[in-house]
């Protein structure tokens, strides 16, 4: 008998000391709404801010990386956009080889295929036509 009593004492005080969690089992969706509702609070601050940032950023824009006082550089735009589809060497890839393509087009047609770009992948307005024809002879003296 002393061994049942021993137990039943031993079971009391893990169920007294036990967590509140598992007696009570709204807890646990009360602390998920509450978390919730802080995290909706805070985005919404954080979103307050946010909105201030863009208002000055339209009022005061940037600007862009090729300013017209900048000198516009036919091999480094390449080297930066071209490659991608003509290959590292402007060779060959996803486009055709751009080496000796001056012999192969004429210059305005050059032009042409920068301004409009083709149905078959060269995406049009790639160069901004203020250097347009910059582009052109510098893509057209390929060897």
């Amino acid at each position: 008998m002393k061994e049942m009593g021993a137990v039943n004492t031993l079971e009391k005080r893990k169920n007294k000391g036990g967590n509140a969690l598992k007696r009570n089992p709204v807890i646990p969706y009360v602390l998920i709404m509450a978390f919730g509702l802080a995290l909706i609070f805070f985005l919404s601050v954080k979103g307050i801010g946010d909105a201030k940032e863009v208002a000055k950023e339209k009022e005061h824009p940037k600007q862009t990386e090729t300013a017209s006082s900048e000198k516009f550089d036919p091999e480094s735009f390449a080297k930066k956009t071209c490659v991608t589809c003509h290959g590292n060497n402007l060779q060959g890839g996803a486009g055709p080889n751009l080496h000796g393509i001056g012999k192969k087009l004429p210059k305005d047609k050059i032009k042409d295929v920068l301004r409009n770009g083709t149905s078959g992948g060269m995406p049009a307005g790639l160069v901004e036509e203020d250097h347009i024809d910059e582009m052109a002879d510098w893509v057209s003296k390929l060897k």
